[in-house]
């Protein structure tokens, strides 16, 4: 499931995933949420926290997920991924190589 993370600047959108996440969750929560900020302020600020396993992410998650990531690819300018998992912090490192914004591993 993806919950809307409230309170951050609003320029920021984040969520929350914990249990299992489908495409579904990507439509409805991700999806419409980076469109609304894409379309007030051109650019894309994104924060997820992860209180779930990425094995939890169903197949149509993950191919929603990219299909947010093709779209927006030119507009995010700050990614912020929080997670406490090895595969994470993988895959950011080798993914802020082909960001158009910003992304940075923090120990």
């Amino acid at each position: 499931m993806l919950t809307i993370i409230e309170n951050l600047p609003i320029h920021v959108f984040g969520v929350k995933a914990s249990g299992q996440v489908n495409a579904e969750d990507l439509k409805k929560v991700l999806l419409l949420g980076l469109q609304s900020l894409a379309e007030k302020y051109s650019e894309i600020y994104y924060m997820l926290v992860l209180e779930t396993k990425v094995e939890n992410f169903t197949a149509g998650a993950w191919f929603q997920d990219m299909l947010a990531g093709i779209k927006h690819f030119s507009q995010c300018k700050k990614i912020a991924i929080v997670a406490d998992q090895k595969a994470v912090k993988n895959f950011t490192d080798g993914f802020h190589y082909i960001t158009a914004g910003k992304a940075k591993d923090l120990p």
